[in-house]
């Protein structure tokens, strides 16, 4: 598989979160386009808005990282951008393709061959092996269960999990529990992986770890990473911080100057 024999390599646990940065990326088409986007929950007096007109550009070749107050909207705008919510308002455009234009089959054909997702609650199986939780995603798209666990498995191997393939969650640590799940949004090669707060219950050691393998993932020019986190620690890796508040993109920065083979970039 391309993916874990020649995207992603092993790397080493470090005891404290370091930075690393990758040059800014042109590429005629952003990875991920909103206008105008707005998302409502309730009507009348218990109407909630979660999102208020948010314009945002994602750039292939980066990880872009989502930053704010709890209930600020961040992981409301990536459930739309993930194609799991639809907004009540403006326009979402993934990979080039108008989300709003698919019908619901299409956008769920969409989701499965371009977009993956690490949820919060990383929902593994608790009767599955790390390998077939990581091959869910393939099974579900139809590949022969063999086949789909042994890609599966060569994935967490380039994770650094080649000796827990048989384990059952339970069995894993919450850092391994982690890059299983970030194994299972990987396995099917999508062009766009989404983060809801990777390094939120792990250690300084276990989150260095996750974060080293999103870098691995953002740095291809064609894959796009976006992590909404409130863990300042892993700020350093991010191209693009994109800082929200009350349902709005207040500011867009760069933690820092790009680092290219040891040697800073302007």
């Amino acid at each position: 598989m391309q993916l874990a024999s020649q995207q992603i390599t092993d790397f080493a646990e470090a005891p404290e979160f370091t930075t690393h940065h990758s040059p800014l990326t042109t590429h005629p088409t952003p990875a991920v386009e909103c206008r105008g986007v707005t998302k409502e929950f309730g009507a009348g007096d218990t109407r909630v808005w979660a999102l208020r007109g948010v314009d945002l550009e994602v750039r292939p070749g980066q990880m872009t990282l989502l930053v704010g107050p709890s209930g600020c909207g961040k992981t409301t705008l990536i459930s739309i951008i993930a194609g799991l919510l639809n907004p009540t308002a403006g326009d979402v455009a993934v990979l080039g393709r108008d989300l709003g234009s698919l019908s619901n089959g299409a956008l769920v054909r969409f989701r499965q061959a371009h977009i993956g997702f690490v949820f919060q609650q990383l929902n593994l199986l608790p009767a599955l092996t790390a390998a077939e939780n990581a091959a869910v995603p393939l099974i579900i798209g139809g590949q022969p269960r063999r086949q789909a666990v042994a890609a599966a498995a060569r994935v967490l191997e380039a994770v650094g999990l080649g000796d827990r393939l048989g384990a059952l969650p339970a069995q894993l640590s919450g850092g391994q529990q982690q890059r299983v799940a970030i194994a299972r949004a990987l396995v099917h090669e999508p062009r766009l992986l989404v983060c809801d707060e990777p390094t939120a219950a792990l250690d300084a050691r276990s989150g260095q770890t996750v974060m080293e393998l999103l870098r691995r993932v953002a740095v291809q020019p064609d894959r796009a990473v976006m992590v909404v986190t409130h863990d300042n620690r892993v700020f350093g890796f991010g191209d693009r911080i994109v800082h929200m508040s009350d349902g709005r993109v207040e500011r867009v920065t760069a933690p820092g100057p790009a680092r290219v083979a040891g040697r800073e970039e302007p």
